[in-house]
């Protein structure tokens, strides 16, 4: 399958215009339309409807694979350019918000280092396809376990250290006087939605809520003060919010993790920084 039709393809559904394709992608809407021609001849069935444009069940299934066939095969390229490359002065570092801990303040050097802040899920990619030299990413998960991170591309990845999480509660909420809290303890509570910022707690144990695009930690924090929903966090994240009030969370055993994420070994500037972020790490 020729990876140039299926980018055509895939421009042609998000834009849901043969001629929008066209001009996103430098062609002409006949070359365009050659190319879903000749991806539809090699797989011998018809990917998009034309008026409307939309994909057919076999496009819509294709367009399932597309987006990660196209990231492999970005990150494949960023990989060899980066090992016939020398090793840049500069390190441009993908780190999603809740990573940005005592860690890495500690390690980062007074010049040199670009931070890009990202949100956890595009943190691999961003490493994977040379956007990046290194990635920090967090999430919630037990204890010395690893995160679950998309296969995008062979990363190394080190643990960097691990957090005691809290979940952050309005300062009246009924359960804001206890010691600790079980999330069984909160199995009807509505939960904010934060997908740029932090890992929910379990499916088993939120319901509807609101949900916030972004990465403004202060923003956040204050939807859960004032009551919009519950957010689970570091503790030292919580309890230094400045508004509600943050009650450790004992069961299930959760931490808060953060990892280290490289393109094989890291070279120069990108090499040192890596190793004073991992150095002396416990996880």
């Amino acid at each position: 399958m020729d990876p140039h039709l299926l980018r055509t393809f895939v421009a042609v559904v998000r834009l849901g215009s043969f001629s929008g394709a066209a001009r996103e992608l430098g062609y002409t809407q006949s070359a365009v339309s050659q190319h879903i021609a000749g991806l539809e001849a090699d797989l011998r069935t018809e990917l998009l409807t034309r008026r409307p444009v939309a994909p057919t069940p076999a496009g819509a299934r294709l367009l399932e694979h597309a987006a990660p066939l196209l990231l492999r095969l970005d990150a494949a390229r960023a990989d060899v350019l980066r090992l016939a490359a020398a090793p840049p002065g500069r390190v441009t570092l993908a780190v999603s918000p809740l990573a940005v801990g005592p860690r890495l303040l500690a390690a980062l050097p007074a010049t040199g280092v670009t931070l890009r802040v990202v949100s956890p899920a595009e943190v691999p990619a961003a490493v994977a396809t040379g956007g990046c030299d290194l990635g920090l990413v967090d999430g919630s998960a037990a204890p010395s376990d690893p995160l679950r991170l998309p296969d995008v591309a062979p990363l190394t990845v080190t643990g960097v250290d691990e957090e005691e999480v809290a979940v952050l509660l309005p300062a009246g909420h009924p359960f804001a006087g206890r010691a600790s809290l079980r999330l069984d303890d909160l199995v009807d509570a509505r939960w904010l939605d934060a997908p740029g910022l932090c890992t929910p707690p379990p499916a088993s144990a939120r319901s509807a809520s609101l949900r916030y695009d972004g990465t403004d930690l202060h923003g956040l924090c204050a939807l859960a003060a004032a009551g919009h929903g519950l957010v689970l966090l570091p503790r030292r994240v919580a309890e230094a919010a400045g508004a509600g009030v943050a009650v450790p969370l004992s069961a299930p055993r959760l931490v808060h993790r953060t990892e280290l994420l490289s393109p094989g070994s890291p070279t120069g500037a990108a090499a040192a920084l890596a190793g004073r972020l991992t150095a002396g790490s416990p996880v």
